[in-house]
């Protein structure tokens, strides 16, 4: 159980629930569909009522939640038809993203995320860590993009594309890596039309292959 100070500030502490409730849905500790009870999960991680409330009324406004009750939330199920509308909506906008984002990220920011996708290609399956990594890729170029709409729509979309596909994870940790090193080595390049066009392959490489997996 998680203690924290009394006189720790309310808002600190919504930040805090808020933190740990996403890590919790996100590393598949609440799958889809599992009921969120605020005073339960409030004595789990040492937070009073109120800023447990607000944390899960921030991940109900971003769709990670859905409010069942007074006190009661769901986590959020995305059906396969909403995940390839969602798939192509990033489709969209990560390969517009990336050409915006040409010659506007630090190249040792880039070699740091290479070592770091090289490393866990090699792992046997997929970590929390590979998720971090994953988000670290593909929201760099939106937020480097100078469109913080853009930014906030990538953002929000694959919230809906990573909350399916931590539901039944399809151990691409070697595919993944090849394609993020791909995308980064055309963009490191400042070759806006192949780094577009890696970014476009890697999304399409993921829709494949959770058809084949759907259709057993």
């Amino acid at each position: 159980m998680i203690t924290h100070p009394k006189d720790e500030p309310e808002h600190n502490l919504a930040e805090h629930a808020y933190a740990e409730l996403s890590r919790l849905i996100l590393e598949r500790a609440l799958p889809g569909g599992s009921a969120v009870v605020e005073q339960r999960l409030g004595d789990q991680l040492g937070i009073t009522r109120t800023p447990m409330r607000e944390a899960m009324l921030r991940l109900a406004a971003e769709r990670m939640l859905v409010k069942q009750g007074s006190r009661t939330f769901t986590v959020r199920q995305i059906s396969a038809s909403e995940y390839f509308q969602s798939m192509k909506v990033r489709e969209l906008l990560e390969c517009e993203a990336i050409r915006l984002a040409i010659g506007k990220i630090d190249e040792a920011d880039i070699q740091r995320l290479r070592r770091d996708i090289t490393r866990l290609g090699e792992a046997p399956s997929q970590l929390s860590a590979h998720w971090q990594v994953d988000d670290r890729l593909h929201v760099m170029f939106p937020d480097s993009s100078g469109n913080a709409v853009l930014s906030r729509l990538v953002r929000e979309v694959r919230i809906s594309t990573r909350l399916f596909e931590i539901a039944g994870p399809f151990q691409r940790v070697r595919a993944d890596a090849e394609e993020h090193l791909a995308i980064l080595d055309a963009f490191s390049l400042g070759d806006a039309d192949a780094a577009a066009a890696a970014m476009r392959r890697h999304i399409r490489n993921l829709v494949a292959d959770v058809l084949l997996i759907l259709r057993g």
